[in-house]
């Protein structure tokens, strides 16, 4: 059979990278490697329910389908080298594994802070390790949290905390807004305000120049000098592609893994990247390529990724990404590409002090849908799903093909 399929990271993307192999109809040997000792398990929930101790980490776990029973797992170890003309992949543990083809689903590790000042007391969430670690802490009596950086992560987090009782929670960002990045200034300022009703604090502005205390944090320094008082610090300031074990290959790692429309890296017909290591053109947008770090994408990059490894035609890779976020009680839903159309955000119904639905538009055309509120809102926001999947094309230029 060969050297079989390698599969580097076992998250939800290295798995489902395995399972569309099998689907596809490979039989051939799967190896997947991951630096965690966990099977692949959801991650989504560790900044909610998970943290907030309605779900057991039990949970999280995902089933592998039956197909794929026979996949060889090698957890707790990770690649740290490849030789891609040679086709090896050299592990932390010292042996090499051979391969006829390779997946690359490495996936992302959280940003960190480099300021001075102690370390103990810092979190970030992204795996299971980390949310209990961070879950110990937010339990303790009278603990004061500030949260850095209002995106996805922070805001979950910061809402989490709020709902355990956590005596004080603030949110540092140097942006004005939370979440402005990917969704404009009008659901920003939406946000903003439902947080700080339901007892969130914000320093927004401002950066974080240091942390303060001895063996560990007790104090958070801002970029303006101000500081803030703090037990707790969670570090939710983005993520760094696990992309060093490829440097060597004349690949473009400069952000994530460029592949092509195929998800092919490099040009090679023996390597695909998936889930949100992967920076690839979405045909359906303007074949510009992108990371997107959405739910959907380790699924909708795996099954793509596994025919164009085994080489059998598809249509063009054209994805429409969705997302959800839960905080507090009410949620974000998404479909399409806001972060496109952010600079053209029309409210499509509703009120931005309820339920409202909003459209992002890029030279005229709906790019994505975001609702913010009630369950019913969200449901509101799937119906225009259809609406998404039938616009043409984007050209470079933002237009209409």
């Amino acid at each position: 059979m060969g050297a079989g399929i390698v599969v580097a990271g076992a998250s939800m993307g290295g798995l489902r990278a395995a399972e569309h192999l099998r689907a596809a109809g490979w039989s051939g040997p799967i190896t997947v490697i991951g630096d965690e000792p966990h099977m692949p398990y959801n991650r989504p929930p560790l900044s909610k329910e998970v943290l907030a101790g309605k779900a057991p980490f039990a949970s999280l776990a995902f089933t592998p389908r039956a197909a794929a029973a026979d996949v060889e797992w090698r957890l707790g170890t990770k690649a740290v080298a490849a030789r891609l003309d040679e086709r090896t992949v050299s592990l932390d543990d010292g042996s090499h594994l051979a391969y006829d083809g390779l997946v690359v689903a490495t996936g992302m590790r959280p940003r960190r802070l480099r300021c001075p000042g102690p370390q103990a007391g810092r979190h970030t969430v992204r795996t299971i390790d980390d949310a209990r670690a961070l879950r110990a802490e937010l339990t303790r009596p009278g603990a004061r949290v500030v949260v850095v950086g209002a995106g996805f992560i922070g805001c979950e987090v910061a809402a989490t905390a709020v709902g355990l009782g956590v005596r004080e929670v603030t949110v540092v960002d140097p942006l004005p807004l939370p979440m402005v990045g990917p969704l404009g200034e009008l659901l920003g300022r939406a946000l903003l305000e439902r947080h700080r009703e339901r007892g969130v604090r914000f320093a927004l502005g401002a950066g974080v120049a240091g942390f303060e205390g001895d063996e560990r944090v007790t104090g958070v320094v801002l970029s303006d000098g101000t500081v803030l008082p703090a037990d707790v610090v969670v570090e939710a300031v983005g993520s760094v592609a696990n992309v060093e074990w490829l440097e060597g290959n004349g690949l473009d790692l400069a952000d994530g893994v460029l592949t092509d429309g195929r998800l092919r890296v490099g040009g090679r017909p023996d390597v695909v990247a998936v889930g949100d290591v992967a920076r690839f053109p979405n045909a359906r947008y303007d074949g510009v390529p992108r990371r997107v770090e959405h739910w959907s994408v380790p699924a909708d990059t795996a099954k793509h990724a596994a025919k164009t490894l085994l080489g059998i035609d598809s249509p063009s890779f054209a994805p429409l990404p969705t997302f959800w976020s839960d905080q507090h009680d009410f949620r974000l839903q998404s479909f399409g590409a806001p972060v496109l159309g952010k600079d053209d955000v029309r409210i499509l119904d509703g009120d931005p002090d309820g339920d409202v639905l909003v459209g992002h538009h890029t030279g005229g055309r709906l790019v994505g849908v975001v609702a913010l509120g009630s369950r019913a809102a969200a449901t509101a926001a799937a119906r225009y799903r259809a609406q998404l999947l039938k616009q043409p094309a984007l050209t470079a230029q933002g237009t209409p093909s």
